[in-house]
């Protein structure tokens, strides 16, 4: 027996509804909290925004679940209330059709696991697979009509998400749609023909695009779907680019300019048609309008040969942590430096990050070209260290050298590589460096960069362009206890916490007494603070750092036992060392580790006993 969405979808054209997160965000939810959690917490708001689109005349209601799978749910420190999050989705939703007295489809909305994927990624392929079969089953237990895929970037995660939903639920109605750039093409680069017809061919009933910058751009890529394949299709266009005017974000398009697309969508062979960001229930009145005023039914579609595939499986990990996880979770963490090296040949940096993983560091701090030298990228070794070894990394990302387009494009690829954790530095001046007649750019500040990392983690750019799906950066802010002026450090350390900083790394410290009122000062900002650590070498080391290294002080005590222990020196360092990570442990949640002159094995004896240690 033909499903009822199914065969509605063979009479006439079905309304979706619009945008949730704008209508949420508009009506007062800050951007810092989980929209999907608001099912629990704010259920009313939740359930007004389904009326209203119910009343507009949506005949599809999205479930507010999108992000709702357990792997995007644990930045939020919420995957334990998966389950329960989208059972009350699909519930307030129910409860909104009820009250209007209307027979809408409930839609179990799903995205991307959203963190990076395959070779470089955060966690593998099978194991968005899973937590994109878990989240299904819910949905369909709870008793969804449909499930709507949205928003994915990528036709391998969204491959994965199908194949996980046909795992669920073998004759659930299934709508799989993508996010295209301003090229027609995914982030990946596939066609939308090949998209649609691969998503087709593994279970999708209707595949089509959602948060494009617009209906034309929407139609653009429906058209070139529609040519190639007659699979039914679906589209949910944004209401256009963004528009920022001191952080306040409007879309452009009004509700009128929607309506006039519908027909033109529909005559391209769309069967859906609804809004996605920026979207409101005015433009779906437009629509509903439109489509009521003689929209042409949807063609007649060639059925296409299923294929067979394996759908792959694997546990969730449990263990793997991420730096932002261990921080959040209060642990105590140990990261490490590795310096690019000066030529081609990453020998001697992949070596000591090998001793250093074995002998348990959280992460590696990566340094973008200290003292103004030309090294390898720090971007280049990052993913080296996570593709070879499958190390964390925390890359430092210097204003010195690239201007803000730079900035934003040197982030943006790094990310679709993994890179998650940015330290924003000023960077040292090539002069002094062998290129003294280089130019600094400098075009932001520190600041300033963290500023524009936040915005790419809202999916705007710094000159208020939307992206097809945010980043997820983990941004760390740079600071000196043992500055001329505290106070006036303190006060540069506020406005990086209000730019967003999430977690703080100081400059190498010998002071205790310096670093004590300084973590008096800073523990107001509620920020994790993780102390430099730099073991010296000698008495020589000694006087050079407290002397020539800008903004540390090696105490007289210090630097006076450096002197008596003589031939000594490096085991004298290593215990200084030791009794002041014991001494600072209460105030701190964790070191950041400067080998000198690259003793790695130095470093990872003290990683070691450390680690030994409750």
């Amino acid at each position: 027996m033909t499903h009822p969405f199914l065969a509605a979808i063979d009479r006439r054209v079905l309304l979706a509804d619009g945008a949730m997160g704008t209508l949420l965000r508009d009506r007062g939810v800050p951007t810092s909290l989980c929209l999907d959690e608001q099912n629990l917490s704010n259920g009313e708001l939740i359930l007004a925004v389904h009326k209203e689109y119910l009343t507009a005349g949506a005949e599809i209601i999205e479930t507010n679940t999108f992000g709702a799978n357990r792997i995007r749910l644990k930045s939020f420190d919420l995957a334990d209330k998966a389950a329960e999050i989208n059972a009350r989705g699909v519930a307030l939703a129910r409860e909104a059709t009820h009250d209007c007295g209307r027979q809408a489809f409930v839609a179990g909305a799903m995205g991307p696991v959203g963190v990076g994927l395959a070779s470089g990624g955060d966690i593998t392929l099978k194991q968005a697979h899973r937590a994109f079969a878990e989240q299904a089953g819910w949905l369909i237990e709870h008793g969804v009509d449909l499930i709507m895929l949205e928003t994915f970037q990528s036709l391998a995660e969204a491959r994965e998400a199908v194949l996980a939903v046909r795992e669920a639920g073998k004759d659930v109605p299934l709508i799989a749609q993508l996010a295209f750039q301003r090229d027609g093409r995914t982030w990946m680069g596939e066609e939308p023909a090949t998209v649609a017809r691969e998503l087709h061919n593994i279970g999708a009933d209707i595949v089509g695009v959602n948060c494009l910058p617009g209906p034309q751009a929407a139609l653009d890529v429906i058209e070139e779907m529609g040519r190639a394949t007659k699979i039914k299709l679906s589209v949910q266009a944004n209401a256009g680019h963004p528009r920022v005017v001191e952080r306040e974000v409007s879309y452009p398009v009004a509700p009128h300019v929607f309506a006039e697309y519908v027909p033109r969508l529909v005559a391209a062979g769309c069967v859906v048609v609804g809004g996605c960001c920026g979207t409101e229930p005015e433009h779906i009145a437009a629509m509903r309008d439109a489509l009521r005023d003689g929209a042409p039914p949807p063609a007649e579609p060639a059925q296409s040969p299923a294929i067979d595939v394996v759908a792959p499986a694997e546990e969730l990990s449990a263990d793997n942590a991420t730096l932002r996880e261990k921080l959040a979770a209060g642990r105590f963490v140990i990261t490490a430096e590795i310096d690019p090296p000066r030529g081609l040949n990453p020998r001697r940096a992949l070596q000591g990050a090998t001793r250093l993983r074995e002998a348990g560091i959280d992460a590696l701090n990566v340094a973008d070209s200290p003292m103004a030298r030309v090294r390898m990228s720090a971007f280049a070794l990052a993913v080296l260290l996570r593709q070879q070894l499958g190390l964390e990394t925390v890359v430092h990302v210097t204003t010195r050298d690239r201007n803000v387009m730079a900035l934003q494009s040197d982030l943006i690829g790094a990310h679709v590589l993994g890179q998650r954790n940015v330290l924003c530095l000023k960077g040292d001046a090539p002069t002094g460096s062998g290129y003294a007649r280089a130019i600094g750019v400098w075009d932001v500040t520190p600041v300033g960069l963290m500023r524009i990392m936040k915005g790419l983690n809202e999916g705007i750019d710094w000159a208020g362009n939307a992206m097809a799906q945010p980043t997820s950066f983990f941004v760390g802010a740079a600071a000196n206890p043992t500055a001329a002026s505290l106070e006036a450090e303190i006060k540069l350390l506020r406005r990086k916490v209000q730019a967003g900083a999430d977690f703080i790394m100081t400059q190498t410290m010998y002071d205790l007494e310096s670093l004590e009122r300084f973590l008096e000062k800073a523990s107001k900002f509620n920020v994790p603070v993780l102390m430099g650590v730099l073991p010296l070498h000698s008495d020589r080391h000694a006087e050079f750092i407290h002397n020539e290294l800008p903004g540390v002080v090696v105490p007289d005590e210090v630097r006076a036992r450096m002197r008596e222990a003589g031939d000594n020196g490096l085991a004298e360092g290593a215990s200084i060392a030791r009794e002041i990570v014991a001494a600072a442990r209460g105030g701190i949640q964790g070191i950041y580790l400067i080998p000198a002159f690259n003793r790695y094995e130095v470093a990872a004896d003290l990683v070691e006993e450390l680690r030994t240690q409750p």
